[in-house]
């Protein structure tokens, strides 16, 4: 077996892992100051909306032009007293975008631009895009999304419950927040492309959290009925169990994006690609961390504020600083842990995920001495 998938055999056992849970303050942290600076870029630049929402003319040269793209655009821009954006399609034609012009100005745009590149102005091809078109779709994608949001935390309320759906909720709004505040700071342009990748991400994001929300769910079924772990531990077992198969189901996803992103978009120089692949990448990379740093440690803030769930962990606490003072060795499988004294056949209560019973044998031996 390969060291990445032996660490990840014995994260799923419990027997080696890092306490996300009990360092949720720094992750915290890091998130808000994340957010904050996508929040500052969004208010201080915005979004550079498309000309499928703002509104404009989109021309169409013909093929096998000699004029460069460079060139192109300053005519374009001579030519209405607007930015334009340019770009090669494949068969070699250039593709004149101009934003925020009317159907008057657009003629004398295409005559102008005609006399400009030398070439007859029935073979430049305009196609106006009012702005009412791009309100609809903005106004369907809020629609779309606020619908989605309904719907998951309904689901994840009844599925598991009200302390997880909100865990969820916030998690997806920190992914959208981060994803558009990085369209704001890099300045990509928004389009339909862009709308349809935000929305594709939170599939991905909710996939990772439902995941750990389930094994979580699992293993706390009778939770207070033991001495041994506080919810947090227990929640901090789950993000272990599961994280190599989020590790591994994320660097996969993202591996044909960043294609499509840094080859495609960058190299290639094919700009409508980075419409939704920046979307994809940065929302699943977003995702993946919100899943292990956020939503978890999140519900474990929330269910220790109940009174049982107090209860449990004075009790554990109030355990394990006995066992400290009367000398008895901590399993470190168990993450510091300490085992109940139980006969050997009870029924392991909580133990590491899908209710896996870690080894008794090793840490169990006492002195005489000592109090059972």
């Amino acid at each position: 077996m390969s060291k990445l998938g032996s660490l990840g055999a014995r994260l799923h056992r419990g027997e080696v892992g890092y306490d996300f849970v009990g360092n949720r303050k720094l992750w915290y942290g890091i998130s808000i100051l994340i957010t904050i600076t996508a929040v500052l870029g969004l208010a201080v630049r915005g979004l550079n909306m498309g000309i499928e929402f703002q509104g404009g003319a989109v021309f169409t040269t013909p093929k096998n032009m000699s004029v460069s793209v460079a060139q192109t655009e300053t005519f374009a821009q001579d030519a209405s007293g607007h930015d334009a954006i340019v770009q090669k399609l494949g068969d070699g034609s250039l593709r004149v975008q101009i934003a925020g012009i009317d159907t008057d100005k657009s003629d004398h745009i295409k005559d102008q631009l005609a006399k400009d590149l030398k070439v007859d102005t029935e073979k430049i091809n305009a196609d106006l895009v009012g702005p009412s078109w791009g309100d609809q779709i903005a106004n369907k994608a809020w629609q779309g999304l606020a619908i989605f949001m309904i719907l998951v935390v309904i689901y994840l309320a009844i599925a598991f419950e009200w302390r997880m759906a909100l865990a969820a909720l916030v998690a997806l709004v920190h992914d959208i927040t981060i994803t558009t505040g990085i369209y704001a700071l890099v300045g990509f342009e928004v389009t339909p492309g862009t709308v349809i990748g935000l929305l594709t991400i939170l599939g991905y994001s909710l996939y990772d959290t439902v995941v750990v929300f389930d094994s979580l769910k699992e293993q706390t079924k009778d939770i207070t009925k033991q001495t041994r772990w506080t919810y947090s531990d227990v929640a901090n077992r789950s993000i272990n169990g599961t994280l190599m198969r989020s590790i591994n189901t994320t660097v996969v996803a993202l591996l044909p994006v960043a294609g499509l992103l840094f080859i495609g978009g960058g190299v290639l120089g094919a700009g409508m690609l980075n419409d939704i692949s920046l979307s994809l990448f940065v929302g699943l990379a977003a995702g993946a961390y919100s899943s292990i740093f956020i939503a978890t440690p999140l519900v474990a803030d929330l269910k220790e504020r109940e009174p049982q769930m107090k209860a449990l962990k004075k009790r554990v606490l109030a355990k394990r600083a006995q066992a400290a003072a009367e000398g008895e060795p901590l399993e470190p499988e168990d993450g510091g842990a300490l085992h109940d004294d139980e006969p050997e056949d009870a029924a392991p209560a909580v133990v590491g995920p899908r209710n896996q019973p870690a080894s008794r044998a090793r840490g169990r031996g006492r002195s005489s001495g000592k109090r059972r």
